[in-house]
């Protein structure tokens, strides 16, 4: 069985997330593991209304910030994907795992 492991950055900061996918692929091409990625996803933009007192009523204009999100698939090599994973990250960079087990065809 292969597990393939997906791995989901996130970040405020474009060109630190693009260093940090960056680094991550070259780590994992060294390694000659199977990559797929990095898939951009397109920028989402998100608003945070500011109220200028603690019980509602009058706000601030709202606070907003762009988060931009790169997602790359390991496939087998658990190793490597540890590997990343242990990585520390700058900070301001959000990585969400996930692990799936994947199953030659025709088995039970």
């Amino acid at each position: 069985m292969t597990f393939v492991t997906k791995l989901t950055l996130q970040s405020g900061d474009r060109a630190v997330l693009e260093r940090v996918v960056s680094e991550i692929a070259t780590a994992v091409e060294r390694k000659g593991a199977e990559m797929k990625g990095p898939h951009p996803s397109p920028p989402e933009t998100l608003r945070v209304p500011q109220h200028k007192r603690t019980t509602g009523g009058e706000t601030f204009d709202s606070w907003s910030y762009t988060v931009y999100t790169r997602t790359i698939e390991i496939v087998g090599h658990d190793d490597v994907a540890r590997g990343v994973m242990d990585r520390s990250l700058p900070e301001g960079v959000h990585l969400g795992v996930e692990v799936e087990q994947v199953r030659p065809l025709g088995s039970s």
